[in-house]
């Protein structure tokens, strides 16, 4: 996976001018939140949005309330009794409904009746995060805090719960990050007498952000067990190649076809996995990123959240890393033995070529002898005619040098011979 600038990551997060100016909602405590995210099946990145879209100014029109701007990824609105908060996001949506006051039994569930039963159901996707919020306020200076200590820890699982000071000791956040009956993670917050409205917002909006991301990373989870099991088939696969390199030399050329296949099999799953491996990564980092913000602190000794994610949550992100690290290494460790048998083949084949040229060699030296064998008979030949035409030609001057024809014949010979063998050493030498 090659690293992508910011402004083109398919993971940046969505920002515009009224996030910026308003990152966190207001809230007054005693309140509760219902909050949702929603993510397609598979392919979500590049998702129709406008169905997201259609399906928020469904909610917003049982209320008749503002639609957003047509390109917004962003949108805050008063929603009867509630505040709804939507965002679009890479992979996702959520929804956040705040509403003043709390159930008089924690977590009985009502907050999430301000989501219509009707439009959940006709959501276009999945819910991949659903989490109910009860916020209180209390005097952190007087004699309440042993008391609700044994308040929160009566709404969790004391096996898991987790409670600790957050941003400077203003409020006290406690979960058990348990499924309930009615599928919600459940987050008490717990704020200080005074604390701002904006500071509360925030805290709850971290909290939420850090639950959400935690479940889409874990999305990598899956992925990476396939590849674990693939990565183990494929690494015995390569292990036997490499044993036919060390022992078999005589079928150098069926081992590497059968290299190139697994070299390709790899790089198929790696191209087919990159995209979550990187989702997994980013949104690993939003999480930890998260819960540092909170800037925790142990509260009546109990485990920090933290603690809990570093037992938890880190182990599984570390398989997705691990079996991304180790798929890049078998593709390496691949292209390495596909190097070397290319190399032992190309030696091969150069020692073939070696010996060919040798034979060539030794043809081309018969050739040259036979060649200046046919030269040495073509110097006769040229000759023979040569003193033949000569004899006729030079046969009525004969008589007038006192000669027998036969007898100019054979003046004729040495010279003529001569003459040709000169001739074609000089044609030679000129073609050489």
């Amino acid at each position: 996976m090659t690293d992508k600038p910011i402004a083109d990551h398919p993971l940046r997060y969505p920002l515009n001018n009224e996030l910026h100016a308003r990152p966190f909602p207001e809230l007054t405590a005693p309140c509760r939140a219902a909050y949702i995210a929603i993510k397609q099946p598979s392919n979500a990145a590049k998702r129709d949005r406008s169905l997201d879209r259609s399906h928020l100014i469904a909610l917003l029109d049982r209320f008749g309330a503002a639609h957003p701007a047509p390109d917004a990824t962003h949108h805050a609105v008063q929603l009867g009794r509630s505040f709804l908060k939507w965002e679009m996001h890479s992979e996702f949506v959520s929804y956040t409904l705040y509403a003043k006051g709390v159930e008089d039994h924690p977590f009985d569930g009502k907050a999430f009746d301000l989501f219509p039963k009707g439009w959940l159901v006709e959501a276009p996707g999945l819910v991949i995060s659903s989490v109910l919020i009860r916020m209180e306020t209390a005097d952190f200076a007087d004699e309440q805090m042993p008391g609700l200590n044994k308040n929160l820890a009566k709404w969790f699982v004391s096996e898991s719960l987790t409670m600790s000071y957050v941003v400077d000791r203003e409020a006290v956040v406690a979960t058990d990050f348990r499924i309930d009956e009615s599928g919600h993670v459940r987050f008490a917050i717990v704020a200080n007498a005074g604390v701002s409205q904006r500071r509360l917002g925030r805290i709850a909006q971290r909290l939420l952000e850090a639950e959400t991301y935690m479940n889409a990373s874990m999305l990598g989870f899956p992925v990476a067990r396939e590849v674990t099991d693939a990565t183990d088939e494929m690494e015995a696969e390569l292990t036997g190649i490499y044993a036919h390199l060390s022992e078999d030399k005589s079928k150098d050329s069926a081992t590497l076809e059968e290299l190139l296949g697994l070299a390709g099999r790899i790089e198929n799953l790696a191209s087919r996995t990159a995209f979550r491996f990187g989702a997994t990564e980013a949104y690993s980092k939003i999480v930890e990123q998260r819960i540092q913000l909170l800037r925790e602190e142990r509260f009546e000794g109990r485990q920090l959240i933290s603690e809990f994610m570093m037992r938890r949550y880190e182990p599984a992100m570390r398989t997705c890393f691990s079996a991304q690290q180790r798929l890049q290494a078998l593709s390496t460790r691949t292209e390495r033995a596909a190097n070397l048998l290319r190399t032992r083949v190309d030696v091969e084949n150069a020692q073939q070529n070696k010996q060919v040229l040798g034979r060539m060699d030794e043809r081309a030296g018969l050739q040259l002898r036979l060649q200046e064998t046919v030269e040495g008979l073509s110097v006769v030949a040229i000759s023979y005619y040569a003193v033949s035409l000569l004899g006729y030609l030079l046969a009525p001057v004969a008589p007038a040098l006192g000669l027998e024809k036969y007898q100019l014949v054979a003046a004729l010979t040495l010279p003529v011979v001569l003459l040709v063998w000169w001739m074609g050493k000089r044609v030679r030498r000129k073609l050489r």
